[in-house]
């Protein structure tokens, strides 16, 4: 038992000596964390020189956007034709994806030789090849009378413009076929299949093994968005966003890049981790100076790497008592299966001994344990590095999600990970312990990379047949040239009818007038009062206008709710809360006892038969009080007052916000003649000649027409332009039949537009996963802002995605591009009908003025036209379109509807006391 024991100590003690002195001697294969973190950041800065456009072409890592930009999402189905060149072998397949809710697929395939003769011949050669290859598995499975998709893995660095194009950069593995670099090999492909009459293939996508091992593992798991190659070659690829890639048009969404990880390095950057074993290996390999970083980790260089290290070793008398064998001096004699084998800790020794015996070199114990250690080493450091680059594209993957803590699926194939027996666990413990706030799960490909091609392959039949559906949806709402044309002279011809006695009773457009008969000259001064009702808050303000030399408006408000129940109350109820608001402020500022005037914003249609006279023709914006539709506003609001009879005040004018808005701006721009407002409603006013007003007496002068043009359409002149979901709009809200124009331009409703797009996308399947969420089936919960912050340029999708969420809606990156391309349809059918409108107008003021080019400024308010990142400059664009012959300057208005409310008092105060004059 002694004996047994002292043989145990004595074996111990020896491998801990030769343990010892291997580290020693390879001590700079040994890597810390410290030195890991640091090649991680190395490796970070490069995939950042390699996505921009300026720095990509000195980058080693190329990071080529391979225009793979979704991963399957389970509801992919069809038969698919896949082939897969990059290996000792070439394979092709057929790939059956059932879309039956389990993500079942079944696959079939056979294996070709790749003979020496092919790989080292010219294109022509090798594509034919693969041609008859192809043509031979059909054949066998009786495909060949069979019209199939194909997608191509071609395991070799590509510059890709389109998803099934592809321009090969270099050969590697051995590879050197002639005149197929810097050519597209996808259309190399389809040359030689075009030579078989008897096939009808349709190359759909080209990827390399990386991208098929990440969506062979992605169809399984959906957080799998990293692919990882460690085999004969090794690279890397994963999800990157679009706004970070300079080198393809476009920032919506994301697209899976292919790091080419293998060059890293080859511009010295990792010259102090590399030993003289690196460098010997790479001076007798078949492309010198390139693929550095490949070189230290793939199993094609492992074996060799080893026998450089006992070959010097051997020579030093450290092993094989100093006899150099001819195994040791011959090349590549030492393979990665060698390796593999003696790594296998669990059977001792013996592995170690009977390779190396056979290699002739007929090693003692103490040699045995010293080469096992070698290979530990260098398959160690293998992992180690493998690990570091692969913590970078996790800690870039993190960052562009903005999360504290990342959960993520790295795809993984390769015979390095899958033979070797020390690799997964190495490779996955160092990943973890780099990258501690990044939960990941390591998913060995069952498939290899080549399904992967189907899969991508079918991801893009899916998509196209998707983007047909979308497209056909959102058709309607991209309105040509000449639509809008057509729009532009509906509306010149309503508002013809709105001004003219026999039309007027009957036009949709209603061209009220104001009895606003001037603009700001600059001479109004005093305190005035103004009251501002027209959504769901009603303000208050006091205003203090100063003329001469030291013109200025000061204004002080209050803002006061006004409850659900009261809007849709009685009239003595909204009005007896409004003039419990204006004794709040009276109050509030001191001023209960003056009597001063006032000027009330009304934001509703209103018949005036003077400037301070407004009849309610109808209730817009979700008001329905009772008993208020054809009276006359501005009595009602007397009689509150006189009701509550606490103060008095001297009601001026009765005033809309749009008017309000063209003075404000007249008062600091003498050419403004047009008010426009885009926001929860939508309306234009301008200033008309006198003569053409036939609903008013006289001729001389101007006067200023509220046109209410919300109403245009309403006889059914628009219907051509108007969509299913319009209608559907229409149908719900409480108006029906009425407004339509502004249905379909104003914020109040385009947020409910876009609702019942999305349902109808959910209901064929192209959104939500098919899901319709409880939220999305409210009406109202799209409002308006959050259109204006998903279309931001400056929102990234993944901010998108968090807007959705509060909205109820979980949402996939591609759901969120779908979202924001609907948004973005919707808004921009506003901005153009609103510019086609806008365009009838300026039209007429230029004939009203008899001149060839107009001048003229446009006032806008409105939360639309103010907040929304594009409406306002495709506003613009369509009046430039529409109306080339006037030159429209659009000035933001500064609170029309109180500001302008107390202008309007002040301008007609002054014309009042001219006239008395």
């Amino acid at each position: 038992m002694f004996a047994v024991h002292l043989l145990a100590f004595h074996f111990t003690k020896l491998k801990e000596d030769q343990i010892k002195k291997v580290d020693r001697y390879l001590y700079h294969m040994r890597l810390s964390d410290d030195v890991l973190l640091d090649v991680m950041a190395r490796f970070r800065a490069e995939m950042a020189k390699g996505l921009g456009r300026d720095t990509n072409s000195t980058a080693t890592v190329k990071m080529l956007p391979s225009f793979v930009r979704s991963l399957p999402d389970g509801s992919e189905k069809g038969d698919f034709l896949a082939v897969d060149l990059g290996g000792s072998q070439f394979r092709a397949l057929e790939v059956k994806v059932f879309n039956d809710g389990k993500q079942s697929s079944q696959l079939e395939s056979k294996f070709y030789p790749t003979p020496k003769e092919v790989i080292q011949g010219s294109g022509t050669e090798l594509f034919s090849y693969v041609a008859d290859c192809l043509l031979d598995f059909m054949e066998s499975k009786n495909l060949q009378h069979k019209k199939l998709p194909l997608g191509f893995t071609f395991s070799f660095p590509c510059k890709q413009t389109k998803l099934e194009e592809g321009a090969l950069l270099a050969w590697t593995k051995h590879f050197k076929v002639r005149g197929v670099q810097g050519t597209d090999v996808v259309s190399s492909l389809r040359k030689a299949l075009q030579k078989h009459k008897d096939i009808d293939v349709d190359v759909l996508a080209m990827v390399n093994d990386t991208v098929g091992t990440m969506m062979t593992c992605g169809y399984d798991d959906p957080h799998c968005e990293v692919g990882l190659i460690i085999g004969t070659g090794t690279n890397a690829c994963y999800m990157e966003e679009m706004r970070h890639i300079d080198l393809v048009e476009g920032d919506e969404g994301r697209m899976c890049i292919n790091t080419e990880w293998g060059a890293f390095g080859d511009d010295g950057a990792l010259d102090d981790l590399r030993t003289e074993f690196d460098r010997e290996l790479d001076l007798g390999s078949l492309n010198p100076g390139k693929q550095l970083f490949e070189k230290m980790i793939s199993s094609l260089y492992l074996g060799e790497l080893v026998r450089l290290i006992l070959l010097k070793m051997t020579k030093e008398g450290l092993l094989f008592n100093g006899k150099v064998s001819t195994a040791l001096l011959t090349k590549d004699k030492i393979e990665m299966k060698h390796v593999c084998a003696m790594e296998k800790y669990k059977e001792g020794l013996s592995n170690t001994k009977e390779i190396l015996t056979e290699l002739n070199l007929f090693p003692s114990e103490e040699d045995c344990i010293a080469v096992q250690h070698v290979c530990t080493i260098v398959s160690f450091r293998s992992a180690n590095l493998c690990a570091a680059a692969l913590a970078a594209i996790l800690t870039r993957l993190r960052e562009n999600k903005k999360v504290l803590r990342l959960r993520t699926t790295v795809g993984i194939d390769g015979g390095l990970y899958k033979t070797h027996p020390q690799y997964p666990k190495r490779l996955h413990k160092v990943v973890r312990r780099l990258v501690p706030n990044c939960d990941v799960r390591f998913l060995l490909s069952q498939s290899g990379s080549s399904k992967g091609a189907a899969m991508v392959t079918a991801v893009a039949y899916r998509l196209a047949a998707q983007r047909k559906q979308i497209d056909a949806v959102l058709a309607p709402f991209l309105l040509s040239l000449d639509t809008l044309r057509e729009v532009k002279n509906k509306m010149r011809a309503e508002l013809e009818y709105g001004l003219k006695r026999e039309t007027q009773a009957s036009a949709t457009v209603k061209m009220l007038p104001t009895y606003v008969c001037g603009t700001p000259d600059g001479t109004e001064s005093g305190k005035f009062l103004a009251l501002d009702l027209g959504g769901t808050n009603f303000r208050v303000l006091l205003v203090k206008i100063r003329s001469g030399r030291r013109r200025s408006v000061q204004m002080y408000n209050k803002i006061f709710a006004i409850p659900l129940e009261i809007m849709q109350g009685t009239g003595e109820e909204l009005f007896d809360h409004i003039v419990q608001c204006i004794a709040d402020f009276l109050e509030y500022m001191g001023i209960k006892g003056a009597r001063l005037p006032l000027g009330f914003t009304f934001s509703f249609p209103c018949r005036q038969a003077s400037i301070d006279k407004g009849t309610l023709v109808g209730w817009t914006k979700g008001f329905k009080a009772t008993d208020c539709e054809g009276e006359d506003v501005v009595d009602m609001l007397r009689e509150a007052i006189r009701r509550r009879n606490e103060f008095d005040l001297d009601i001026v004018a009765v005033v809309n916000d749009t008017v309000g808005t063209m003075m404000t701006c007249g008062y600091e721009d003498p050419n403004c003649e047009i008010g426009l407002i885009a926001g929860t409603g939508s309306n234009v006013c301008y200033m008309e000649d006198m003569k053409n007003i036939e609903i008013v007496e006289g001729n001389e002068g101007k006067m200023c027409i509220n046109t209410e043009w919300g109403g245009f359409g309403d006889n059914g002149c628009i219907d051509n332009i108007r969509t299913k979901y319009d209608k559907q709009v229409d149908e719900g809200s409480l108006n029906a039949g009425k407004q339509r124009y502004e249905k379909m331009t104003s914020g109040m409703y385009l947020g409910e537009i876009v609702r019942q797009i999305l349902i109808d996308l959910t209901k064929q399947g192209l959104l939500f996963r098919g899901q319709i969420s409880e939220s999305l089936r409210k009406r109202g919960i799209f409002e308006t802002k959050f259109l204006s912050q998903i279309e931001s340029d400056r929102l990234a999708l993944l901010q998108v995605r968090r807007i959705l969420q509060q909205l109820g809606l979980d949402s996939t990156c591609e759901d969120s591009i779908i979202v924001k391309e609907v948004c973005g349809a919707v808004s921009r059918r506003a901005a153009q009908l609103c510019g086609a409108g806008l365009a009838a107008i300026v039209e007429k003021k230029r004939e009203n003025r008899g001149v060839e080019h107009l001048q003229i400024t446009v006032g806008v308010d409105g939360t639309l036209y103010k907040l929304h990142p594009h409406f306002s400059r495709v506003l613009q664009e369509t009046v430039r379109e529409l109306a080339p012959q006037c030159d429209v300057t659009f000035m933001l208005s500064e609170d029309g509807s109180g500001k302008g409310a107390a202008l309007i008092t002040a301008v007609a105060k002054r014309l009042h006391n001219i006239g008395r004059k």
